[in-house]
């Protein structure tokens, strides 16, 4: 049994690793004193939160996370506490999902956050730097050569995005946008086809600076990405 000036340190080595304060670090290490006494059989059985939870703490139904990584919440929560990722850092988790387990980038940032958000390591919305993010999607009937030409083209971007300074910082075509916000903070946008004629358009705001711009910023993409598809439904019923 270590003594009391062993465990500090044990927590100021968690500190400096995850970004943690004491007290955070503190409590992590002591929620995971008695999973070390299992046996790895036991501890894939005990989790943090009954399973039933895991979906409304990730923000994310089991069916999707299922769909798309083949393994639902529970799987992905018995896994990573396997391999004690609960005292990692966000890129560490991500690199060992997606290393381990070829997933996808986008649904590696997915299964990381969920798994930060049912072990409590951040808040819904939060980043484990203590900023926020948002995100939203939206499917169109259009092309997807057609929706990310609403973003890449400046002209087409102002007639939806109104009243913002927006700059383009990054475009690979039908795959993927990045926008700097006038506030400094980060717009990651995916573009993704569903067929001939419909394709989806998700945001991700990162870096904002608390929860109520999480919160206002929610709004504020609910609102444009309605005004965007309203511009894309006229200009299809507009005649030539």
């Amino acid at each position: 049994m270590p003594t009391n000036k062993d465990f500090k340190r044990v927590v100021r080595d968690r500190m400096k690793k995850t970004g943690e304060s004491y007290t955070t670090a503190r409590a992590q290490l002591l929620r995971a004193k008695p999973a070390a006494k299992r046996t790895p059989r036991v501890a894939k059985v005990m989790s943090a939160a009954p399973a039933r939870d895991y979906a409304k703490l990730a923000g994310m139904s089991d069916a999707s996370v299922t769909k798309a990584t083949r393994c639902t919440w529970e799987r992905w929560v018995n896994a990573l506490d396997y391999a004690k990722a609960d005292s990692w850092t966000h890129k560490e988790i991500a690199q060992y999902v997606q290393t381990k387990y070829k997933t996808p980038d986008w649904w590696t940032q997915m299964v990381t956050v969920g798994y930060e958000r049912i072990k409590g390591l951040r808040l819904r919305g939060q980043r484990r730097d203590g900023s926020y993010e948002v995100s939203k999607s939206k499917v169109f009937a259009v092309p997807v050569d057609e929706l990310f030409d609403t973003i890449s083209d400046v002209r087409q971007r102002a007639e939806w995005l109104t009243d913002i300074a927006a700059e383009l910082r990054h475009a690979t075509p039908n795959k993927s946008a990045r926008l700097r916000w006038p506030d400094g903070s980060a717009v990651d946008i995916g573009f993704f086809s569903k067929g001939p004629a419909k394709s989806q358009l998700t945001i991700g705001h990162r870096q904002l600076k608390s929860a109520a711009d999480a919160t206002r910023m929610k709004s504020f993409w609910t609102e444009k990405l309605r005004l965007l598809g309203e511009r894309l439904a006229s200009a299809r019923t507009t005649p030539r």
